[in-house]
């Protein structure tokens, strides 16, 4: 399989006209496959991370037992997005990659990445909706090193004094019941992200989702009636105003103060909520009608990609075979809080740490974002989106005109 460079091409004037001209400059310098016999490359986005961590550790240890030397670049995610396209046109790409889930699609539509099936990696005990984060047309393009997702955090003391039994929250007129009562108590409601970003749109889609709307349909009355909740949350003052600025970092800080009744936020807090200084609980964002909302699925996915030495695959193989197996998914997702994509883990996980219990409960209901075949189509939808939502919230359209507005951006993006 080689890439086609016309596609590549294509995909690097969208992600450049996306993220801007300067995210993409540069000519590709930093970490191709190198000719040097024994070393390959392997990028990632988690520069966070350096030498000494366990992550790094972890890397150079699957090279070893792979028999090569394995140099790894870390970039933050946009970068390597961007890294990889250009890499792909100039024939220049790593060994071994870990893609952010929603970016797969768009490096399959590249050329860029192999099957797993031609690789000969197993996923059949993956759990199916984390793995279809990266499945497009039935075939799999990579193995998820994990997955994270959204859940409501709350303040145990906060709906106690308001007289909220957190059982009660089963559907959203329950939860906007909760909501009041906790302000009648002089207490804030919830606090969530609605940032014109991405990060909008993942906050965003458990509401969507949650009242059955499709991402194909924007304007539907069940996607309306998803903006219409978050508009009357911030109108009643149930939520702050300030939301539409709220990263998910901001919106975690703003819960942290211990003011908030709810939280919306993902597995990758836990650790900053055991240093709040208050009781906290988690239960799964619920559906309109009641039942657990669909989440999105948040993660990376290690994938191979297109080499013109094809020989190089059967190292590559054992690299990605290390990095996924058992034992280093235990520890991988440990260190990055994320559930792992085996169910075999994930109770092992929970076992360690009964915390995650409801992480694993809510990923069980997750969706990945360019499922359902929307593939490269996502990226357009969700910026039409987070902007029906922003526009709303603002109270520049009702929530029927903002989303009949992103439903005909989409539609002229494909015509």
């Amino acid at each position: 399989m080689r890439s086609s460079r016309t596609a590549v091409s294509a995909v690097v004037v969208v992600c450049c006209a996306l993220v801007g001209a300067s995210a993409c400059s540069g000519s590709g310098s930093g970490g191709g496959s190198s000719s040097a016999s024994g070393t390959y490359t392997f990028w990632d986005p988690y520069p966070q991370f350096d030498a000494s961590d366990a992550w790094a550790k972890l890397v150079a240890s699957c090279g070893t037992k792979a028999g090569v030397t394995l140099k790894r670049t870390a970039l933050d995610t946009t970068d390597l997005n961007n890294k990889a396209l250009l890499a792909g046109q100039q024939d220049n790409l790593p060994d071994v990659m870990m893609v952010d889930n929603p970016f797969v699609s768009t490096l399959v539509q590249a050329g860029i990445l192999n099957k797993t099936t031609d690789l000969g990696l197993d996923t059949s005990a993956l759990q199916k909706n984390i793995v279809g984060a990266g499945t497009i047309d039935d075939a799999a393009y990579g193995i998820p090193i994990g997955a994270n997702t959204l859940a409501l955090y709350y303040n145990k003391k906060i709906l106690s004094d308001a007289g909220v039994d957190p059982a009660s929250v089963k559907d959203w007129a329950s939860l906007t019941a909760a909501l009041q009562k906790v302000k009648a108590a002089g207490k804030k409601g919830i606090s969530f992200g609605a940032i014109g970003t991405e990060e909008g749109t993942f906050q965003f889609l458990p509401w969507f989702w949650g009242a059955g709307g499709d991402l194909n349909k924007l304007n539907s009355d069940k996607g309306v009636a998803a903006v219409t909740l978050w508009k009357d949350w911030v109108s009643q003052g149930l939520a702050p105003s300030d939301v539409l600025s709220n990263t998910q970092t901001t919106s975690w800080q703003e819960f942290a103060t211990g003011q908030y009744a709810f939280g919306e936020n993902g597995t990758w807090q836990l650790a900053n909520a055991a240093k709040t200084g208050f009781d906290y609980g988690i239960i799964s964002i619920p559906g309109q009608n009641g039942g657990l909302a669909p989440v999105p699925t948040g993660g990376e996915f290690v994938t191979v990609p297109v080499q013109k030495d094809t020989s190089r695959y059967a190292v590559d193989k054992k690299i990605v075979d290390c990095l996924t197996s058992n034992t280093n998914f235990l520890s991988t997702d440990t260190t990055l809080s994320y559930i792992a994509p085996v169910a075999a883990v994930q109770d092992q996980q929970v076992q360690a740490n009964a915390a995650l219990k409801p992480w694993v409960t809510a990923l069980a209901a997750a969706r990945g974002r360019t499922s359902g075949g929307l593939g490269t189509k996502y990226p357009v939808i969700s910026e039409q989106l987070w902007t029906a939502v922003q526009g709303a919230l603002t109270g520049g359209k009702s929530p029927q005109s903002a989303m009949d507005t992103a439903q005909k951006a989409v539609e002229n993006h494909r015509s």
